[in-house]
């Protein structure tokens, strides 16, 4: 059979079974058969195959692009005829291929003999964005031999006329509301973690947005306010909370944005979207990528009395009154010009952030990768001429207050700022670019990094990067058909792409199914690097590292740079002394609850950087707190940490990448021995006392201040969806702290879970301490609930299995996780022995190992979305409830949550964290270190 026969059966397939157009298609085989039946004009799938060849190839570096590219430069030149598709035309399908071969074509036909032709080209050139070292070398070249043509297309790329000559952001945009969702709404809502296999696949992804009601309902409003946009609305919530997930912005603009380009099927742009409480940071900046609008509505505020105070209810909670109607069918305009939204003629909000100059020129510009490609390349074009780039582009915002000293955020973007033309240190809101020095991509979004690598035309790794990984831990749990279809292709890709990758498309190193944050934790060695990694739990406890999509993730891959404000910070600190009975993951959820009650409610840490100074807590341990703030909904967090541990945490690290290395995971770069070289480097510096370990000025600006009172956490504490709560927008949300002793001994945990990346070698010790506690008191251990036991790492299964913890675990396992046959199916029930499963993210995503519907699930995980970790069932709402480690396997021992003498009484005797918080004040006097690094 012929792949083109081979194409129309999967064509018949999809449509009947789906209900989906044809598949875009990326290959050159069988866009080359498509290609020589549009040559033979009687043939009787030409006219289909002209329409794949125009409208359903895919563009940038897929191969398929290659082969469209060279067909239509022959199209041009006269090589080819095909009367449907005219020299001109040929151009114009050229123009909207986003480069990579048709920059190339573009190149050889602008650079070329023919004048007539050479200008067509350049003419096209000039528009374009997406070009590379390689082709900067053929124009500069060109340039330098005397080519006119290549000096007019200079000249036009210093001034910029590729964005100056787009047309102008329009004034008023007409919406219709719909409210999607009551409360905060997940990415999990938008593009569900269970569906992650297929978001390569655009059309079939947006399937699963919301509820097919809510398409039809978002279609019906489409119909009926012809002109208007669907506006997606968080009513008295966040839009966009969790995880980082360009799929979700992309299920958005599929229904209710508008085509990038007639020529590329299924690829969307400008969707607006909207939340009581805004954008959570992280999907904001996924809206940044396709051109959209995110606002911040404010249309409930808090009741205030006749003196200004805020009103309370029983539960001490604010009382919230609307300011303005937002209901499902709610026709709005935005106006751009004057930054407000109006309702029936009248302002009934300020939307200035959702318009600042940089948001303005990634609307115009359709989306923020052209304006990052764009200065690149005027900037290109302006050193090759010696002349100064033209003044087009909003200036970066460069923020400086004389006499106030320097958050560690702060500190570490003024080390790692490119392109600053002020010499005074930066503060918070300034805008700049950044070097970035690690990058992360994980296994469910890594397939559409490709894809946008492959748009944007990047074939290598950028040499600026200290280190990239992609990972494999989203698809740990069951090697089931979807993985096997999917997972090797793209470790291939990104192999050869530069990265190290988690499993060896060569089979040479075993797979590595290891959570990406550990990873990620363990390959930052310097304290004052900038990280971005494709999930939102990308924070790292050392350096600054920020979560983002897997477009964002693609250009720092691309280009070794990001842009950002710098983020305002909190502080938080300690006082007190930790009981001995309490685990570290207490203090992390106490200091979510006490931050809300020491700031009435606000949460102060949304949007903007944790500073945390914990002082003497290894990276390992730290890392609970660091990865807990994506739920607090901050958009990063760095940890203060003394000289003596931070060395520490680095010889960690050494021992780790070793690990790695002798495992056979460096490739030909030595990215892994370079980290090594590094680490060293680092160490030497803070033993020598030239750079001690990052610490903020004494003088430094925070926008708040929490002090975290040890002496008050005296019982485990936990994070409850709270599933039942009256008020929908308080449902799900990790905002509900409460103490062990509220469920009063006899709430039923259907199961238990002790895993993904909230836990360290640490925990896994506490289990077999537990194990053996429970043995010596009983004789034997017995599970009233099931237990799930992932750990995070191979190094830690490894290091268990050598120091004798991993033999008490197996003793009492029912189920132990085999790498050489993998499970091929998803777990649906559960009986109740503890199962020792593949180290990776298991039960936490949801995408393949989940809870039976309707059970309360207690873990040690991050996620209690509704339906992530468990769906509901007919008669009972699933809940997941999270908690420490000790509090997890109790539970999962009793079958029900203990009471706090239970909880006590089973952990005597272990030590549960070395956490105690610093004695000194971990600052230093302003300008005591060198501010400028890059």
């Amino acid at each position: 059979m012929s792949l083109y026969a081979e194409y129309l059966a999967e064509i018949e397939t999809r449509k009947s079974e789906l209900g989906l157009q044809p598949k875009p298609i990326d290959s050159a085989d069988l866009l080359s058969e498509i290609i020589e039946q549009i040559k033979e004009t009687g043939h009787e799938h030409r006219e289909d195959s002209l329409k794949f060849f125009i409208y359903n190839t895919l563009p940038g570096t897929t191969s398929a692009a290659g082969v469209k590219a060279v067909f239509l430069k022959d199209i041009i030149l006269g090589k080819e005829t095909v009367a449907e598709i005219t020299p001109e035309f040929a151009f114009e399908l050229l123009s909207h291929m986003k480069g990579g071969p048709s920059i190339e074509v573009l190149l050889d036909l602008a650079l070329g003999n023919d004048e007539a032709i050479a200008k067509s080209a350049a003419e096209v050139l000039k528009t374009q964005v997406f070009l590379y070292e390689a082709d900067y070398d053929r124009l500069s070249a060109a340039y330098k031999e005397g080519n006119a043509l290549a000096k007019e297309i200079l000249e036009s790329y210093a001034k910029a006329e590729f964005f100056t000559k787009l047309p102008e952001l329009e004034e008023t945009t007409d919406v219709v509301t719909y409210v999607a969702a009551v409360g905060d709404i997940s990415t999990d809502l938008l593009s569900p973690g269970n569906q992650a296999h297929s978001r390569s696949d655009r059309e079939l992804h947006g399937q699963c947005m919301i509820t097919p009601e809510a398409q039809q309902k978002i279609q019906a409003l489409q119909a009926d306010n012809p002109g208007k946009k669907v506006m997606l609305v968080a009513e008295k919530g966040t839009m966009g909370v969790g995880s980082s997930r360009m799929s979700g912005v992309n299920n958005v603009a599929l229904w209710a944005g508008e085509p990038a380009s007639p020529y590329i099927p299924f690829v969307n742009m400008k969707p607006v979207v909207a939340g009581t409480n805004g954008i959570s940071p992280i999907f904001l900046t996924t809206v940044g990528v396709t051109g959209g609008i995110g606002l911040d509505l404010k249309n409930w505020v808090k009741k205030t009395d006749a003196d200004g105070k805020v009103i309370r209810n029983d539960a001490g909670e604010p009382v919230l009154e609307q300011v303005y109607s937002v209901d499902t069918g709610t026709v709005l305009t935005i106006n751009s010009k004057e930054k407000k939204l109006y309702k029936d003629g009248a302002v009934v909000a300020d939307v200035a952030d959702a318009f600042t100059p940089q948001k303005v020129e990634f609307m115009r510009a359709g989306g923020s990768y052209a304006v990052v490609f764009g200065k690149k390349l005027q900037t290109f074009a302006a050193e090759v001429l010696g002349v100064e780039p033209a003044d087009v582009y909003a200036p970066s915002s460069e923020i400086s207050h004389a006499g106030q000293g320097l958050t560690a955020v702060e500190k570490i973007f003024n080390r790692n700022a490119v392109g600053v033309a002020s010499d005074a240190p930066l503060h918070a809101g300034s805008d700049v670019r950044v070097k970035v020095n690690i990058v992360g991509s994980q296994d469910t979004t890594g397939l559409m990094t490709s894809q946008e690598l492959e748009s944007m035309a990047a074939t290598v790794i950028s040499p600026a990067l200290d280190g990239a990984y992609q990972s494999g831990c989203h698809t740990a749990s069951v090697w089931d058909k979807k993985a096997q279809a999917n997972i090797p292709r793209l470790m291939s890709f990104m192999n050869n792409f530069g990265l190290i990758t988690a499993r060896d498309p060569k089979g040479e190193y075993p797979a590595m199914t290891d959570v990406i944050h550990k990873v990620l934790n363990d390959i930052t060695v310097d304290d004052q690097a900038i990280i971005i990694g494709g999930d939102s739990h990308t924070r790292m406890s050392k350096g600054v590292a920020f979560g983002a999509d897997s477009g964002t993730v693609a250009i720092a891959l691309a280009t070794g740079e990001s842009a950002m404000p710098i983020p305002e910070s909190v502080k938080v600190t300690f006082k007190g002394e930790m009981a001995d009975h309490m685990d570290f993951r207490d203090v992390v959820h106490a200091t979510q609850a006490q931050m809300l009650k020491q700031f009435g409610g606000e949460n102060v840490f949304q949007g903007r950087v944790i500073e945390v100074h914990i002082g003497t807590l290894l990276a390992d341990q730290a890392f609970t707190f660091t990865d807990w703030t994506a739920e607090m909904k901050a958009k990063a967090s760095i940890c203060i940490s003394n000289d003596e541990t931070l060395i520490g945490s680095l010889e960690l690290a050494k021992s780790r990448i070793q690990i790695m290395i002798d495992k056979g995971m460096d490739n030909e770069a030595k990215t892994l021995a370079g980290l090594i070289a590094l680490a060293d480097k680092r160490i030497e510096e803070i033993k020598s006392g030239t750079n001690p370990a990052l610490k903020p000025d004494n003088t430094a600006k925070y926008f708040a201040e929490v002090v975290v009172d040890l002496d008050q956490i005296n019982e485990p504490m936990i994070a409850d969806p709270d599933v039942n709560n009256d008020d929908p927008s308080k449902r799900y949300t990790h905002d509900t702290i409460r103490p062990v002793s509220y469920y009063g001994g006899d709430k039923t945990v259907d199961l238990a879970f002790v895993g993904s990346c909230m836990v360290h070698k640490g925990d896994m010790q506490i289990i077999a301490q537990m194990l053996r506690n429970i043995e010596a008191d009983k004789g034997a251990v017995e599970f009233k609930a099931p237990l799930v036991v992932a750990p995070p790492t191979y190094n830690i299964v490894d290091e268990l299995k050598a120091e004798g913890d991993w033999a008490i675990l197996q003793k009492y396992s029912g189920f132990e996780f085999d790498d050489s046959h993998p499970k091929g199916e998803a777990r649906t029930k559960y009986e109740n022995i503890m199962y020792l499963e593949r180290p990776g993210c298991n039960l936490c995503m949801g995408n393949q190992e989940k809870a039976e519907p309707g059970d309360t699930v207690l873990a040690t995980s991050t996620r209690l979305f509704q339906g992530r970790v468990v769906a509901d069932s007919n008669d009972k709402k699933g809940e997941s409830l999270l908690g420490s480690t000790p509090l997890v396997v109790l539970s999962a021992v009793l079958g029900r949550m203990p009471t706090s003498d239970e909880y006590v009484a089973a952990v005597r005797g272990i030590k549960l964290t070395d956490f105690r918080p610093p004695v000194e004040a971990m600052t230093t006097d302003a300008k005591a270190e060198p501010v400028k690094m890059v």
